[in-house]
């Protein structure tokens, strides 16, 4: 199977390209250099030229906070970029597969939201990825939409890597532990999307490991596994740190979906953080 994957400097990209290898399956890998996804003529040239039989948009504009100041920007990414890939696979008659996010619905209650609840996103970022998933919806049939969170993989930052080097540099942190959700290493979630796409299960979905924290909480267990327990972690609320874009209290994502499809979940976000840890270190980043 040919599949042609955007974002490959990303931390996805990166690791859904290395599954596609794994499993001798050829994934045609595309940044910004190779395809613009703003423009639509060269979005139809390359995936034509690729002749891929599914494309998997990882591109995105993700700066949630300079995303305040850039609407245009972002939109122009995230919800044009994405409808022009659309447009050429409803013309190639292939499979989409669009990555999305917990930012799409308004982060408040307790409730575990479910793929399919009203969507009512609380800033640019998530407006922009709704918008998205909108071009998706209006222009395919053969879609899948998979919305993740806290994503954390080798090739790139995140906030395991910054609590990381704040611990080292500072030997504290606070963190705010009022934000319940569930980390995404994008190692698991790159198998995931891979036996996805290959099927036609087609919808939305909610894709993370197994198990809920808040950020303070996930601080903690990083330091923890990585040996740090010396490093003072604060919790406090999200008012204590203000930042331009609004986030959601509750990132809890019902992943019910995945099991109803025959779908196998991922691990444990505590199993995967061990994992992860023991990666960087075999790369020397720790």
């Amino acid at each position: 199977m040919r599949i042609l994957v955007t974002g490959v400097k990303g931390q996805l990209g990166h690791d859904v390209m290395n599954e596609l290898a794994r499993r001798g399956l050829t994934g045609i890998g595309v940044d910004v250099e190779e395809m613009d996804i703003t423009d639509s003529a060269a979005c139809e040239r390359v995936i034509r030229e690729a002749e891929p039989e599914a494309v998997i948009h990882c591109a995105a504009y993700t700066a949630v906070d300079a995303a305040e100041d850039n609407l245009e920007l972002c939109r122009r990414v995230n919800a044009e970029g994405t409808r022009n890939i659309a447009k050429v696979c409803r013309a190639l008659d292939i499979k989409m597969m669009y990555i999305s996010t917990d930012y799409v619905f308004n982060g408040t209650g307790e409730r575990p939201w479910e793929p399919d609840d009203h969507r009512e996103p609380l800033n640019v970022y998530g407006l922009t990825k709704y918008e998205g998933e909108i071009g998706v919806e209006q222009n395919l049939e053969k879609y899948f939409i998979v919305r993740i969170a806290w994503v954390f993989g080798v090739n790139g930052k995140n906030f395991i890597k910054t609590m990381l080097r704040l611990g080292k540099e500072r030997g504290a942190v606070s963190v705010v532990d009022d934000q319940i959700g569930s980390p995404t290493y994008t190692y698991d979630l790159a198998r995931l999307l891979v036996d996805m796409v290959q099927t036609e299960k087609y919808g939305r979905y909610h894709a993370t490991n197994e198990g809920l924290c808040s950020w303070y909480e996930f601080a903690c267990e990083i330091f923890r596994q990585a040996g740090m327990g010396e490093v003072k972690v604060t919790p406090v609320d999200s008012a204590g740190f203000p930042a331009k874009a609004k986030r959601p209290n509750n990132s809890r994502m019902s992943k019910e979906k995945l099991t109803e499809n025959g779908f196998e979940r991922l691990p444990s976000w505590q199993d995967a953080l061990g994992r992860y840890l023991a990666a960087l270190k075999e790369n020397g980043q720790l």
